[in-house]
């Protein structure tokens, strides 16, 4: 094995066989006398020592931890699809299908989307250099922190009508941001003690849950606030859009009839 060698005068670098080691020669640039290194010198690394229990090899019985890989699974992806087919043909029903979106459809909308959508979300964004919650623990888990995410919209209705709103549609700016920042803190706590994750990742988990509801809360035409209506509502249940027909009593004008000629 080649020997690396280097002059002191010249500072020239080089490599000499093995067979030299420990000879003196000259340098082949400045032809200064100088000594080849031998074994002795040789600077050995050498690597970490392994602790923990051995086998009688003395090799390691110890297996390293392997970091588990994002992956959704066939029956995740299926249920995904399933559920984003369902949510906008929901939404578009609420709002083709109804003058008035009935308050029960709202509030099914609110529960059934609540489990899956925490199910999906924590499966998104735990920690993959931990092991996953699984079974009746991942379902009791899942389920509780699907509760408070449902209940955070409660929370936003409850507001509103403590406030005096008569409907959502009466919320202006500043009462529409203090409410999401509300529903945003008991959302992410609620993830944090049920699921455990870190206060980032269960702000995303909910800020997920948050904005596939807000969308589609916009999809079916609700009025949840002042800055997001589009007209005024006179529905019974607060912040439902109405539309307004005119009653069959009315009288027409002659401005206003189209079949009415003047002599």
């Amino acid at each position: 094995m080649p020997i690396p060698v280097t002059c002191p005068g010249c500072l020239t670098r080089f490599t000499v066989s093995d067979k030299y080691a420990g000879k003196t020669g000259p340098c082949p640039k400045c032809k200064k006398e100088l000594v080849v290194p031998d074994k002795s010198q040789e600077v050995v690394v050498h690597a970490p020592e392994v602790s923990g229990p051995k086998d009688s090899k003395g090799v390691s019985v110890l297996k390293p931890l392997k970091r588990a890989e994002f992956k959704l699974s066939k029956n995740e992806m299926i249920v995904a699809s399933i559920l984003f087919v369902l949510s906008i043909g929901f939404a578009i029903f609420g709002r083709v299908g109804f003058a008035e979106p009935p308050l029960w459809l709202l509030v099914l909308g609110v529960l059934v989307l609540s489990f899956p959508l925490a199910w999906i979300g924590y499966t998104f964004f735990h920690d993959d250099e931990l092991a996953e919650y699984s079974g009746r623990e991942r379902l009791a888990r899942v389920g509780s922190c699907a509760a408070v995410f449902a209940i955070s919209w409660g929370i936003y209705w409850f507001l509103a009508w403590y406030l005096g709103n008569k409907k959502l549609a009466d919320i202006d700016s500043i009462q529409f941001a203090i409410f999401v920042l509300i529903m945003f803190a008991v959302g992410t706590i609620g993830s944090v003690l049920s699921m455990e994750l870190e206060f980032g990742q269960s702000l995303m988990h909910y800020s997920m849950y948050f904005g596939v509801t807000f969308l589609l809360v916009l999809l079916m035409g609700l009025q949840i606030a002042e800055p997001l209506s589009m007209e005024d509502s006179n529905s019974p249940y607060p912040g439902l859009k109405t539309k307004v027909k005119p009653s069959p009593n009315q009288q027409q004008t002659p401005a206003n009839n189209p079949q009415t000629k003047k002599p």
